[in-house]
């Protein structure tokens, strides 16, 4: 078996704002295991500034991998505990070698018979009437779960954005989710969840930064919107930490992103541990390419989570590649008649 690595830069169509900057490009990692005429493909997804492993030695554990491949996914995985990205593409290209089909990771109804995913449609922040263009695209393309990023410009404006939702959409109609990414301050984040609510939101994700597990407790416990905790699970490794972060906060759901907090494995772990607690979870992308959404939606459909799911982030990129994944009235579906751009993937291993 031999393995190597691609470094790979995707870039954004339009900047995209969170309340930590302005993303225009977005580093990722390609993990490419040729054995015999077969090939397997894996996306280590790292996000600069957010993932755990976010070092600069980085790409030395990328060629560490690849010089002790032949230890097999289960050892690496161990391995790599401080290196959830690479963890991840370490699976699927495990995963995709396996396959007589290396994109077809677990056959299921989504791959054979375009069952859909629900996802939401995702704001991102800008002014008011660039986010308000951005709802109004999501509507006209049938998403019925809007998911608005807030925290980077002025709370009043985004207030209004949501007022003017809620004037012509019930909850029944539109579910609406937000994301601070850990904007608000502790002293600020009730009274500004106070206000959220009267929008019938279904959740709030991250609404103050992680590491403050005795505030987001106090939170949790007494926030009329429910809380859904995302960057908070990044950089915890061990299962213990895990329940143990669980049981002190109480949120009323957590997010996973498998690129940050260590592939299906790293995943299953944490949903385990919160249906164990009776808290709600569901699946969400971080700017992979179109290779580790794939991965991440296949597994996602065999989960059965009814929830709208984190899924529809490979159409904001130029040069992305071209796969089967297709977004239908706000829904992900495989598209089994649309075939993958293998040109870069082809120029691997070479």
């Amino acid at each position: 078996m031999k393995a190597c690595y691609k470094k790979y830069v995707l870039d954004f169509k339009l900047p995209a704002g969170t309340s930590r900057g302005v993303l225009a490009h977005k580093e990722t990692w390609l993990l490419m295991l040729r054995e015999g005429g077969r090939y397997g493909i894996g996306e280590c997804g790292l996000f600069r500034g957010l993932s755990a492993d976010d070092v600069v030695h980085y790409e030395e554990q990328l060629k560490w991998v690849c010089a002790h491949i032949q230890l097999g996914k289960e050892a690496l995985w161990e391995a790599l505990r401080p290196f959830p990205s690479i963890q991840f593409g370490v699976e699927q290209a495990f995963l995709s070698l396996a396959s007589k089909n290396p994109f077809l990771l677990f056959p299921s109804d989504f791959t054979e018979k375009q069952r859909p995913i629900p996802i939401n449609g995702l704001i991102w922040m800008g002014d008011e009437v660039v986010m308000c263009e951005q709802i109004e695209q999501k509507l006209a393309l049938g998403f019925n779960c809007i998911k608005m990023k807030i925290g980077a410009t002025d709370f009043k404006k985004e207030v209004a954005i949501l007022e003017t939702i809620r004037k012509r959409y019930t909850k029944e109609e539109i579910t609406v989710r937000v994301d601070a990414n850990g904007a608000f301050t502790p002293r600020e984040a009730l009274q500004k969840l106070t206000l959220l609510s009267e929008f019938d939101l279904h959740s709030i994700e991250q609404p103050i930064k992680q590491g403050n597990p005795k505030e987001m407790k106090r939170l949790c416990a007494i926030s009329p919107v429910p809380i859904a905790l995302d960057e908070e699970l990044i950089g915890i490794f061990d299962a213990n930490e895990k329940e143990e972060l669980l049981h002190t906060i109480r949120p009323q759901f957590i997010i996973l992103k498998p690129s940050l907090i260590g592939g299906y494995k790293g995943s299953a772990e944490w949903i385990t541990l919160a249906e164990k607690q009776d808290i709600g979870w569901w699946i969400t992308s971080a700017l992979e390419s179109n290779i580790g959404l794939n991965a991440i939606a296949q597994w996602t459909f065999t989960l059965k989570n009814q929830l709208p799911q984190g899924l529809g982030t490979g159409s904001l990129f130029t040069n992305n590649f071209a796969s089967p994944l297709t977004v239908e009235q706000g829904n992900l579906v495989y598209k089994k008649n649309k075939n993958w751009e293998t040109t870069i993937i082809d120029t691997l291993c070479t």
